[in-house]
């Protein structure tokens, strides 16, 4: 993706919020190179059965990535948003994970939302297209 981001400040977390964290970047990093069709797929899969994620659930999880991740805390928004759903899918919930690009100047982004908004992301955010999304299971059976 490619929007200039400026490296998010980390939280302390503890060890055991820590080593899950980790393990959602890992699993993120893979997913990462894996090719779009493939990665909804994979994400819509592990969102089964998952009760839908506050904001606040959300932010939790998406700071512990930052936190435990440098990539995660600055450019790496794909990264990010994929281990941010795959923590909040640790702990039983599931946002709503979300692609797309905006044309003025052209830029791609991944982002997380959680009550029909953003979390953790810039005002701009909302300037970008969703090109593709895995939403919770109850909002893809309501489109």
């Amino acid at each position: 993706m490619s929007m200039p981001v400026v490296s998010e400040q980390s939280v302390r977390i503890s060890w055991h919020r820590h080593v899950t964290a980790r393990c959602a970047v890992g699993a993120a990093h893979l997913l990462a190179k894996v090719p779009p069709r493939r990665l909804r797929r994979v994400l819509r899969a592990v969102s089964r059965g998952a009760k839908p994620a506050t904001a606040a659930q959300t932010l939790d999880a998406r700071s512990s990535v930052v936190s435990v991740s440098a990539w995660c805390a600055g450019q790496g928004c794909l990264e990010r948003s994929v281990a941010t759903v795959l923590l909040c899918r640790l702990h039983g919930t599931w946002p709503d994970w979300c692609t797309g690009v905006r044309t003025q100047p052209f830029r791609a982004h991944a982002w997380v939302e959680a009550e029909g908004r953003p979390v953790g992301e810039p005002d701009d955010t909302g300037l970008f297209h969703a090109v593709m999304s895995v939403r919770h299971p109850s909002a893809e059976t309501n489109r």
